[in-house]
């Protein structure tokens, strides 16, 4: 899937000079030409399908409306899909299915698609990686639908870099593994990754990373699906391309800057209409075909065949833009260096290295018929996790699919799902006895606001609590609780030791009352060790410093004035 950049990238834009053209502007200003015209042909379609006008019942009528209908969709922008998903089947019962934003990072939200279900459940806690190559993460609608059913499913829902202010810096690889690895921090023990074609080969570099720094919370399982690990395996047309033409092509021919007025006006990204000329140009008569179909079933009046046309491009057209560092990043380490499999990639400057990989079971899945990711790429992986005993590591390839089927439709759901759920299900961990050091803090902040678990873990002596839990251990670490009373807790340093306490006083109070404070942060702060309003009265300047630290709240202390509610409402419980 992400590999489609070279053709993207090649489609008739190299230039000649230094300066590339400002393709991006024409781009927007063709689109705000176009606009009145798909206006009136909006109407005209609406006045010759009203029922009301007699030539909405003849071939001609329908032929204008349907020539009007393809011209508006042709021309228009398409907004980011919805996932859809309102309910699952869980132990033979439809359940409601809700997505929650439980994470968030300017380039990343992480959605958790919670089941409604009425009884706690022990299902696996499922990280699935999305590409982030051009398309929108709900191109990965039909893996979770095929996954609810069983597993507890968490997703990366990247965001599109258009829509990401210069002010919020910039996102390359290195910060990909970092966010993927604060999410794992975020899941707690015993979870599970899936990385989808592009996301393979951060996701083997991010679960190095953490084994390398003998982290806790590395996944029991990690699933590589159609990805590009070692791309001299197998060498697609793409593949090819990428190395012939080297980095500076790209960097000087695709790389462009956000015009006004989206948000990240004056970012520098891989724009999203030249990956989808790329995406269309791989295939450019079928699509003449599917749209001439399209508007021939218009005409007959044949509306399931026209509504599968929507349905299908209304996903396909909806492109995203990329990070300028990610985008370039990626080609050159993956496509054109083949750092991973070489044994040179770094991660912050410090070698990834996949021996280290010893905990986390390996399952690699490629389609026999893929011509974006060659056979043999993915599981070039196997090769790299040296230290991995066999009966840890499994490899499968679906017959008769190309790339988009190893996670999509009828043999993703009915020959390639029960497998990884098999997978994940023969190797669920618990925590390891001893809990190894706390792992290194990524680049940006790994806490999420307001979630029910701290995104980093905290070094103790014994493990978290199983993840047959509600709620992790407690944050604090101390061997034993007090028994009663105002028992501080006792963390080996920082300013916050005189405030923190294991367990509440008596009744904790509702600290909800304090304006800005809601059931979230409320659970935060509890976690954290904060129950009453007498301990977020008395904070002071640095304890108050440290707090925003540890829970990232971005000085919401003294934005909201917590300190002067917490006194007032504390002398009314005294």
């Amino acid at each position: 899937m992400f590999s489609k950049f070279a053709n993207g990238a090649g489609g008739g834009l190299e230039l000649k000079g230094d300066a590339p053209l400002p393709f991006y502007h024409l781009y927007e200003m063709n689109h705000a030409v176009m606009a009145p015209f798909r206006a009136m042909a909006d109407m005209t379609k609406l006045y010759f399908q009203n029922p009301l006008n007699p030539l909405s019942h003849t071939e001609y009528g329908r032929s204008v409306a349907a020539g009007c209908e393809v011209l508006e969709r042709t021309t228009r922008r398409y907004g980011k899909p919805e996932f859809g998903l309102k309910e699952t089947s869980v132990s033979g019962v439809r359940v409601p299915v809700h997505e929650n934003i439980v994470w968030s990072r300017p380039f990343c939200d992480l959605i958790h698609f919670e089941r409604g279900v009425t009884k706690q459940r022990n299902d696996p806690k499922i990280l699935i990686v999305a590409p982030m190559s051009g398309h929108y993460a709900t191109l990965l609608r039909g893996t979770v639908e095929a996954l609810l059913p069983n597993a507890d499913v968490y997703m990366t829902d990247w965001i599109d870099a258009r829509m990401v202010p210069v002010q919020e810096g910039k996102f390359d690889l290195d910060d990909y593994i970092d966010y993927i690895v604060s999410m794992l921090h975020y899941l707690g023990p015993d979870s599970h990754v899936l990385g989808v074609c592009q996301p393979s080969v951060p996701v083997l570099a991010a679960v190095a990373v953490m084994e390398d720094r003998e982290d806790p919370y590395v996944p029991s399982t990690m699933t590589l699906m159609g990805g590009p690990i070692d791309t001299r395996v197998a060498p697609t047309a793409v593949n090819d391309l990428a190395v012939s033409k080297g980095i500076d092509w790209f960097k000087n021919n695709v790389i462009m800057k956000v015009p006004f007025p989206h948000p990240g006006f004056m970012r520098d990204v891989y724009p999203g209409f030249l990956q989808l000329s790329g995406f269309m140009s791989m295939n450019l008569d079928r699509h003449v075909t599917a749209h001439r179909d399209f508007f021939q079933h218009l005409v007959e009046g044949d509306g399931d065949n026209a509504e599968k046309h929507r349905d299908f491009y209304d996903e396909y057209l909806a492109v995203m833009d990329l990070s300028a560092e990610f985008y370039l990043q990626t080609v050159e380490t993956v496509f054109i260096e083949h750092s991973l499999p070489n044994g040179t990639m770094k991660h912050n400057g410090r070698t990834v290295d996949c021996t280290k990989v010893r905990r986390t079971a390996l399952l690699t899945v490629e389609g026999e018929k893929d011509d974006i990711t060659g056979r043999g790429q993915t599981r070039a992986a196997h090769d790299l996790c040296t230290s991995l005993p066999a009966d840890m590591k499994a490899h499968y390839e679906q017959p008769n699919v190309g790339h988009y089927g190893v996670f999509n439709g009828s043999r993703w759901r009915a020959e390639i799902a029960p497998r990884v759920m098999d997978f994940i299900r023969s190797n669920r961990t618990d925590l390891p006895k001893k809990a190894p050091a706390a792992p290194v803090t990524a680049k940006k902040s790994a806490a999420p606001v307001a979630t029910k678990k701290p995104a980093a873990p905290i070094a103790t002596k014994k493990p978290a609590a199983p993840n047959a839990m509600k709620k992790p251990a407690a944050p604090v670490a101390v061997k034993k609780p007090a028994a009663a009373g105002k028992t501080k807790a006792a963390p080996k340093s920082g300013p916050l030791e005189k405030i923190l306490l294991v367990k509440p006083d008596g009744v904790a109070d509702d600290l909800k009352a304090i304006s800005g404070v809601g059931p979230k942060l409320e659970s935060a702060l509890n976690e954290a060790g904060i129950f009453h309003f007498w301990q977020i009265a008395s904070l002071t300047a640095e304890q108050i410093d440290a707090l925003d630290s540890k829970l990232d709240f971005r000085g919401r202390i003294a934005r909201d004035k917590w300190i002067g509610q917490a006194r007032e409402l504390s002398e009314k419980v005294s």
